[in-house]
C-alpha cells in the first residue's frame, strides 16, 4: 500500500492505536519511535523529528535533529499475537531538517547502490538470504547458552523440539506479508533456519530486520531466547546468512547463458570475480563482530577460503544447480548479526564493480579446500579471508570501494566503532587463558 488516503482509511477501520516508526542504527540494531494514531497523518506528511545523537553511528550532539519519514510501501498492521494493542509499523527513510537524505542512513546507502545497478541496465536486483539462528533455554528468566534441543539437520520431533516455535514465527511473518517457503532444523543442536521468498535488496533487508525481531518475540513467548550471534556455542556450527543474488536485464536473468558450459553469462562471471576480488575489503561489514570470525574456521561448514565452485560448499561462492531464470550466485560468508542494508550494499557494489571492470574469476575449485595443505592452496591461488575483525578492518580501511559505497561519515564511524570493539576484545584475559597458562607460565 503506497497511497496515504488508503493507509488512513485502513487505520480507521482497524481502530489503530499506535504506530511504530522504525529504522536501524549503523550496526543493524532496530530502533523505533512509537506515536499515537492521531499523529499518523502528521507522520505521513511531514515525518517525525527525533534526537539522533544517541543512535549509534548517526549524529553528534551539535547536529542531532533528524527526520524519520515513513516508507509507505512498508506499512503493515502488526498481528495481534505480536502486539497487545492495535499497532502498525513503517520502516523509515532518514532526512536532515533541510529535506536532504541523511548520508548516515544505512538504508540510503543500499538505495544508491541499487540505483547504480539500474543505471547499468539491470531492471531488477534479486536477493534471497538463508537466515539461521539459535533457540536457547532460559533459566529463571536468565539467558543461557544451552540449546533448546539436541536435534540435527532436518530432524523432526521428538529430536526437534522447536517445530511449534518455528511455526509460530512463520505464521507471524506470513501475517506481515512474507512468503515463507521453508523452515527446518539446522545442523547444530538448537539451530534453526527460516527462508522467505527473494525480492529486491531493500525489501529483503527490511524483512531480515523484521525476522530477527519477530523470532526474538516469539521465542520469548515460549520461554526461550532467539539469538543471531554468529558463534554462540563452542564446538558447534555457527550461524550464517548465505545470500543468493541475481540481476535482471532486458532478456531476463542476466546471469544465465545456455550456450556456456556452466550455464553462466559473462555478466555472471564478472560479478563472481568482483565478489572474490573485494572479499577481504567487504569482510568487516559482512562479518562485523569479533564473534563472527569464530564461525569462519575450517571444519564447521563456514567458508574461510576465497574460491568459487558449482557445488563445493567449502568455497566462498557457490553456484546452485538450478539454471536458466533460476541462475544465481550464493555468497556464503555473511552472517545475520550485521546490518543487512550495509551488507547487501557492499555485496552488490563488489559484484557491479566486477562487471564494470570486465573482471574474470579464476577457475572454480571443486575439491574440499579444508582438506588441502597450505602448499596446495597456494598452488591453486586460494587465499584466506581475514582471520579476525582487526585484520578485516585493516583491509576495509584501505578500500576505495568501501569509501565510495559507504560515504565518509558511515565509513569513518563504522571503523571507529569496530576498532573500539576489537581493541576491547583483544585486551581481555579469558578463562581459557587463565586455565591454560596460569599453572605453567
Amino acid at each position: 500500500m503506497t497511497n496515504v488516503s488508503e493507509i488512513l482509511e485502513e487505520a480507521k477501520r482497524a481502530k489503530l492505536e499506535n504506530v511504530r516508526i522504525q529504522f536501524t542504527d549503523i550496526l543493524g540494531s532496530p530502533k523505533n519511535i512509537v506515536i499515537p494514531e492521531w499523529r499518523l497523518e502528521e507522520a505521513l506528511e511531514e515525518g517525525i523529528a527525533f534526537d539522533a545523537s544517541s543512535i549509534q553511528g548517526y549524529a553528534t550532539i551539535e547536529e542531532s535533529d533528524l527526520i524519520a519519514r515513513p516508507d509507505l510501501g512498508t506499512w503493515r498492521i502488526l498481528p495481534d499475537t505480536l502486539e497487545k494493542r492495535v499497532t502498525a509499523r513503517f520502516n523509515c527513510d532518514i532526512y536532515e531538517p533541510d529535506g536532504k537524505r541523511y548520508s548516515g542512513d544505512p538504508k540510503y546507502v543500499l538505495e544508491k547502490v541499487v540505483e547504480k545497478a539500474r543505471a547499468m541496465g539491470f531492471s531488477n536486483v534479486n536477493f534471497g538470504p538463508e537466515c539461521e539462528f539459535f533457540l536457547l533455554k532460559k533459566n529463571n528468566g536468565c539467558l543461557t547458552a544451552t540449546p533448546n534441543d539436541n536435534g540435527g539437520y532436518f530432524d523432526l520431533s521428538p529430536l526437534d523440539l522447536a517445530e511449534n516455535v518455528r511455526g509460530d514465527i512463520s505464521a507471524m511473518l506470513q501475517a506481515m506479508g512474507f512468503q515463507v517457503y521453508t523452515t527446518h532444523h539446522e545442523v547444530a543442536p538448537g539451530q534453526h533456519e527460516i527462508n522467505f521468498q527473494y525480492s529486491d535488496p531493500l525489501t529483503t533487508a527490511d524483512r531480515v530486520v523484521t525476522l530477527k525481531y519477530v523470532a526474538k518475540v516469539v521465542a520469548l513467548q515460549h520461554n526461550m531466547h532467539a539469538t543471531f550471534m554468529p558463534k554462540p556455542i563452542y564446538g558447534q556450527n555457527g550461524t550464517g546468512m548465505h545470500t543468493h543474488m541475481s540481476l535482471v536485464g532486458k532478456d531476463g536473468n542476466a546471469f544465465k547463458d545456455p550456450d556456456d558450459g556452466n550455464g553462466l553469462s559473462e555478466t555472471a562471471y564478472s560479478y563472481i570475480a568482483g565478489l572474490l576480488y573485494y572479499s577481504k575489503e567487504i569482510n568487516a561489514v559482512l562479518n562485523s563482530w569479533v564473534n563472527s570470525f569464530k564461525r569462519l574456521v575450517p571444519g564447521y561448514e563456514a567458508p574461510c577460503y576465497i574460491a568459487w565452485a558449482m557445488q563445493n560448499r567449502s568455497a566462498l561462492i557457490r553456484i546452485p544447480a538450478k539454471r536458466g531464470e533460476g541462475t544465481r550466485v550464493e555468497l556464503r560468508n555473511p552472517d545475520p548479526a550485521g546490518n543487512p542494508y550495509l551488507q547487501f550494499a557492499v555485496m552488490l557494489a563488489a559484484g557491479l564493480r566486477g562487471i564494470e571492470n570486465k573482471m574474470r574469476p579464476p577457475k572454480p575449485v571443486e575439491l574440499d579446500i579444508y582438506g588441502m595443505s597450505p602448499e596446495e592452496r597456494g598452488r591453486r591461488g586460494v587465499e584466506s579471508l581475514p582471520g579476525n575483525l582487526g585484520h578485516a578492518l585493516s583491509f576495509m580501511e584501505e578500500s576505495e570501494l568501501m569509501k565510495e559505497v559507504l560515504g565518509p561519515h558511515l565509513f569513518n564511524t563504522f571503523l571507529h566503532l569496530k576498532y573500539m570493539e576489537f581493541n576491547e576484545y583483544r585486551t581481555q584475559v579469558t578463562n581459557w587463558e587463565i586455565e591454560k597458562f596460569l599453572p605453567v607460565l
